[in-house]
């Protein structure tokens, strides 16, 4: 299929879907589409027999759309960049210390210790994965997703300091997620050098580049705002910030997500305040929220639809369903060591542990990386429980976060 062809589909299939959430079901857009990808896909699935040439036109157009190169070399750059828009500065300044903890110990910590619980699961199950295969299940699975976090935190309504740690953390700790991974599939493939020293330094130029790359690409974009004040050309320019950061933070070999998060945070902080008239303003909001609403639905209809052509067996759901608990806990763990650390110098909201562990939402990004992953005899196991994971923490996290918070009776 051709590209505009593929486009034009999956919009068609969005629009659709968004209308009779809308209209009949009545869920938060970005789940409510999934379900109903859900329910197409198990639907397709039960009557492939029945319908042989749908079900491989079906499994053709989902293969065609390459969800992991769709996803972190397309639109990812887009759903961060508007996400961290309208991240206030102040209150992420403010919350820096947790947000930096969370993303870089908390992270660390989570892909370890999932990754050698997985083994040890994986191992009493029969389905023993090489240990290095286990870690980077932990890399790609410990992450919070953003798009999926901001896509339903927004609507809750939550009290200003949290909301701030929640958002902060997934847009954050996704890039360090994400170079946790590359560092572990270079050694899976032979591609980096497995001493300390090697790896520290990959880490370290691939997270702290992608920071100073996106601060050079924001602060360049941020002069050229300055100097027109036309809403069409400026627009234009964050859009070129938002491509070309990305790109070059690729070809690099720097954090790309790292690097337009920094740069969506100082173009929606001191780029909106000091670089835009009013007009602008309005009409930059107005813009980007239209392409994170658009591509959400696109990607959370895509994730719905994925289903098709993911293999599942008895021993690859059973894997899924233990691993479900296994990440809350070690979520649990891994908020609660920085959280109880950081309570010696400062106070912290009540249920603060509870509400990161239970708000850190699993989504697209997780799936992509599963995806991406080389050939290999344990390839389709770890997208298997990857793709359950993240379908139970959408589904049964991200509709019941609003009710637990209620639960919880936190104060104003």
């Amino acid at each position: 299929m051709e590209i505009f062809e593929v486009t034009a589909i999956l919009l068609t299939i969005s629009a659709l879907f968004s209308f009779i959430n809308h209209r009949y079901i009545g869920l938060p857009n970005t789940i409510g589409v999934m379900v109903i990808g859900l329910i197409c896909s198990l639907a397709l699935l039960a009557t492939s027999s029945q319908f042989p040439a749908l079900d491989q036109w079906a499994h053709t157009f989902i293969e065609t759309i390459d969800f992991d190169q769709t996803l972190l070399h397309g639109m990812l750059s887009f759903l961060l960049f508007a996400g961290a828009l309208h991240v206030n500065i102040n209150d992420l300044r403010d919350q820096w210390l947790l947000i930096a903890g969370l993303a870089t110990i908390g992270v660390l910590l989570s892909t370890f210790t999932i990754g050698s619980l997985f083994w040890w699961i994986t191992g009493t199950l029969g389905m023993q994965i090489p240990y290095l295969y286990a870690l980077l299940f932990g890399a790609l699975i410990s992450p919070t997703d953003p798009i999926a976090v901001m896509g339903i935190i927004k609507s809750v309504g939550l009290k200003k300091s949290l909301e701030t740690k929640i958002v902060g953390e997934s847009l954050f700790n996704d890039g360090v997620g994400v170079v946790i991974f590359l560092v572990l599939l270079g050694m899976v493939t032979g591609s980096s050098h497995n001493s300390a020293a090697d790896v520290t330094r990959l880490f370290a130029t691939e997270a702290i580049g992608g920071v100073f790359f996106g601060l050079a690409t924001g602060c360049f974009t941020y002069w050229l705002l300055k100097q027109v004040d036309q809403y069409q050309v400026e627009v234009l320019l964050t859009l070129a910030l938002v491509t070309g950061t990305y790109a070059g933070a690729e070809a690099l070999h720097l954090s790309a997500p790292i690097a337009i998060v920094v740069a969506g945070l100082l173009i929606g902080n001191r780029g909106r305040t000091l670089g835009m008239s009013e007009q602008t303003r309005e009409h930059l909001d107005t813009f980007w929220e239209l392409i994170d609403e658009i591509l959400n639905a696109v990607l959370f209809v895509l994730i719905g639809l994925e289903l098709i052509v993911i293999s599942f067996g008895m021993d690859q759901l059973k894997a899924g369903l233990l691993a479900i608990p296994l990440v809350l806990v070690c979520r649990f763990v891994c908020v609660s060591i920085p959280v109880a650390i950081l309570k010696t110098v400062r106070s912290f909201s009540p249920h603060v542990i509870k509400i990161l562990t239970w708000s850190g939402l699993r989504g697209g990004i997780s799936v992509a990386l599963a995806l991406s992953l080389p050939e290999h005899s344990c390839r389709d196991l770890i997208i298997s429980v990857t793709y359950v994971v993240v379908i139970f923490s959408i589904l049964v996290q991200g509709l019941s976060v609003g009710p637990f918070l209620r639960k919880l009776d936190l104060p104003d």
